[in-house]
């Protein structure tokens, strides 16, 4: 059977000078398990769009990149969100995010599909909302031990706290964080040392199975147990770096799931998330090259 990834949270347009694009990092995360594993995942999101134009539009990028929606609330009261994105001369993004959408309001999400879930992947911005952090850790409360509950951090400035962050922790077994996130947590948490000396402590204060520590184009770093694996990246040419991140966690995990060794799960997983970097918005179109490092 194939394994079921879901991603929890916002899912939304972003908005490129360019044009708009699909976006939300747990909407991102499953997109990505379901383009490097094909049919040996099932991808679901578990979000809400608002009943009106944008919605429509992502529940038809959904059907066309074959991410299963029957845990996509329509909500009739709150628009589809949006993110403005601008882009720096490196191709780093600066969000503007609205605010009371329908991600906001995430329904309870039915405790069938808990059960069987294989990984799912979370973060803070959805939880902005009591009505969507409720849903999100009653959902979680509900997966079994064995699975993995992906906590990608995604710190947006005002959207999280220190107690939304340790429950988090808290509830997950994998954590996903960047360079720049990293020391925000070192602070809060009161971890002084290098950032893998924070990513050492935080995996071992909350008992995780695995840290994992982006770092842009320096590549990245897993710590599990005793066991640490750096990567140092790839040199591209940058067209964005949205979505990269979120194409790195899911790859990672799709390899824990087949067992893959530490150091080879970090190579797959920088490639892919450099070849994100280099095509435009968080999810391209994955070539054969890149997919066929998962076989």
């Amino acid at each position: 059977m194939p394994y079921q990834f879901i991603g929890l949270g916002e899912i939304l347009w972003d908005m490129f000078p360019a044009g708009k694009k699909l976006g939300g990092a747990p909407a991102n995360f499953a997109y990505h398990a379901k383009a490097i594993a094909q049919d040996r995942v099932d991808s679901f999101i578990a979000s809400s769009v608002g009943n009106d134009p944008l919605g429509k539009e992502i529940s038809a990028a959904l059907y066309e990149l074959n991410i299963n929606q029957s845990y996509l609330g329509i909500d009739s009261r709150h628009p589809t969100g949006t993110v403005t994105v601008e882009l720096d001369q490196h191709g780093s993004p600066a969000y503007s995010i609205d605010q009371e959408v329908a991600w906001d309001y995430i329904p309870t999400i039915p405790s069938k599909l808990a059960k069987s879930v294989d990984a799912v992947c979370f973060g803070t911005l959805a939880q902005r909302s009591p009505v969507s952090m409720n849903s999100i850790m009653q959902f979680l409360s509900a997966v079994p031990d064995s699975a993995l509950k992906i906590f990608d951090i995604n710190l947006r400035q005002p959207y999280y706290s220190r107690n939304v962050i340790n429950k988090s922790l808290e509830i997950a077994n994998v954590l996903k964080i960047n360079d720049e996130e990293i020391a925000i947590i070192a602070h809060l948490l009161g971890i002084n040392g290098s950032e893998e000396y924070v990513l050492q402590e935080v995996v071992n204060r909350y008992s995780l199975k695995l840290g994992i520590l982006t770092k842009g184009g320096n590549g990245s770093t897993l710590i599990s147990g005793d066991q640490t694996s750096s990567f140092p990246g790839f040199e591209v040419p940058v067209q964005d770096s949205v979505g990269a991140g979120d194409a790195f966690t899911a790859a990672i995990v799709f390899g824990m799931l087949q067992g893959y060794d530490l150091d080879h799960l970090n190579a797959c997983a920088n490639k892919l998330a450099a070849y994100v970097c280099s095509a435009a918005g968080a999810t391209p179109n994955i070539p054969d090259e890149i997919s066929s490092l998962f076989k």
